[in-house]
């Protein structure tokens, strides 16, 4: 049986073409998966700010810890991917608190 010289063109064509398309379709998932972990970091420093500014409004104070705000109003986040940072300041000025991400994104 005999091939072609312009079958073996058109299967490197073909396979560069697929190699493009897949290439393109894992560069959207990873640019997917970075901007899922950066609007998770946002909702937990949102959250955090609602948890210690409601704090203040029921009590007249501000949480003293962070594990105080985990307790009382059970804040969960992925301790594994982000680590909170608190810092009070004084009695009547907001703590500040520092959201990172602990482990690079894969």
């Amino acid at each position: 049986m005999r091939t072609r010289r312009g079958d073996s063109g058109k299967t490197a064509v073909t396979l560069i073409g697929f190699a493009l398309v897949l290439a393109l379709f894992l560069f959207a998932v990873n640019n997917a998966s970075k901007g899922n972990v950066e609007r998770q970091q946002e909702s937990l420093e949102k959250a955090i700010q609602r948890d210690v500014t409601y704090c203040y409004a029921t009590t007249g104070r501000y949480p003293k810890t962070f594990d105080y705000i985990e307790r009382v109003y059970g804040l969960t986040y992925d301790k594994e991917l982000f680590s909170v940072e608190y810092q009070v300041v004084g009695s009547k000025i907001p703590p500040v608190v520092t959201v990172t991400r602990t482990e690079d994104e894969k």
